[in-house]
């Protein structure tokens, strides 16, 4: 489903505006796989901005002590992936790969669903992986729950696993990997805000893969505002995961009015 755009501010003052709204809801994302440690150096460099910080950066697990050697200090936090992307069905490996990425310094763990699993009818396994990952976060450390809804496809299919991840306690409910043909898209987000609505509100929204310009953006923005109320956007319930946004974040806020 190709993203429907919305429109965004025409004078320069009122981008700048939605820019800067934006910039601390944003997960600063680089998951490249050959991302070097120099190329995430840069990415905490560019973190750095004077019109405020991004939420998170989230990077690969071998990154995360880079990512919190640079940022020491710095109100960012540190998240990563795990299961990461093909989304496998072993709570031993989820287990092992979220301690081991707390070790190192995250403060936030994207886990992908196994969405394979769900979509046989393995639920009990799915619920599985899902409560290996929730409970070795324990309460310091961000749970979010990708759920591949490309893959998933459906509305019942996205809304069922978005009330299992709701009901396992995960922090997050997040939309997709961004390494699948189809990745957010606004229908699909639109589900899981309805399923996090019924549920009281207390699990937030993560939209990632495909989201590059403010008008992308945009769309989730006044998406999530509509469900779910202007109080309730803030890091702690929304968050945008994206990398090449951030470059027009950025240029928005230092474009002169």
């Amino acid at each position: 489903m190709p993203l429907r755009t919305s429109p965004v501010p025409d004078t320069a003052a009122s981008t700048q505006s939605l820019a800067r709204r934006l910039l601390p809801l944003l997960d600063l994302t680089s998951l490249g796989e050959d991302d070097s440690p120099a190329r995430i150096e840069l990415l905490c460099t560019s973190a750095r901005t004077p019109h405020g910080w991004p939420a998170a950066l989230c990077v690969y697990p071998e990154h995360v002590t880079t990512v919190r050697r640079a940022m020491q200090g710095a109100p960012v936090r540190v998240a990563t992936v795990v299961n990461f992307p093909d989304g496998g069905s072993d709570p031993a490996r989820v287990g092992r790969e979220t301690r081991r990425a707390i070790a190192a310094g995250a403060d936030e763990i994207d886990l992908v669903f196994p969405y394979r699993a769900f979509i046989r009818g393995e639920l009990e396994l799915a619920r599985e992986v899902v409560a290996a990952c929730r409970s070795t976060c324990g309460g310091e450390v961000t749970c979010k729950l990708i759920l591949e809804t490309g893959a998933l496809a459906t509305q019942e299919s996205v809304s069922d696993a978005s009330v299992l991840g709701i009901e396992a306690g995960v922090d997050f409910l997040k939309t997709s990997t961004g390494k699948v043909a189809i990745n957010a898209t606004p229908a699909a987000a639109g589900w899981m805000l309805d399923a996090i609505a019924s549920a009281g509100g207390r699990c937030g929204l993560k939209v990632a893969g495909g989201i590059r310009t403010l008008a992308d953006a945009a769309v989730y923005l006044d998406l999530a505002q509509s469900r779910m109320g202007a109080g309730w956007i803030d890091p702690s319930h929304f968050r945008i995961g994206a990398s090449s946004l951030f470059t027009e974040l950025i240029a928005a806020l230092e474009r002169p009015r």
